[in-house]
């Protein structure tokens, strides 16, 4: 089952992200449960909320996922939001 995780930072949370970045990388690569990933961006170009596709057994698998985060660990996130997702291209 493929779930988008689409999450968006808080306001005026750039450097928190900033700072947790390396984890939060890191954490992405060593989960063969991740299939793509990268930051949202505001006008400004800048980095302001998180797109990731899990390939995961089941809904409560990604719940799992995004509580190991650690961009929600940090308090990064206003909101996160996990939708399951059917690719028709690409893959």
């Amino acid at each position: 089952m493929l779930v988008a995780i689409i999450a968006r930072d808080k306001p005026g949370a750039l450097p928190v992200r900033q700072e947790n970045r390396p984890a939060h990388v890191a954490y992405l690569k060593a989960s063969a449960a991740v299939q793509q990933a990268g930051p949202l961006l505001d006008e400004a170009g800048e980095m302001a909320g998180s797109l990731i596709v899990l390939d995961v057994p089941d809904l409560t698998a990604a719940e799992d996922w995004v509580k190991g985060d650690p961009y929600g660990h940090a308090g990064l996130f206003e909101s996160v939001e996990l939708v399951v997702w059917n690719r028709v291209i690409g893959g």
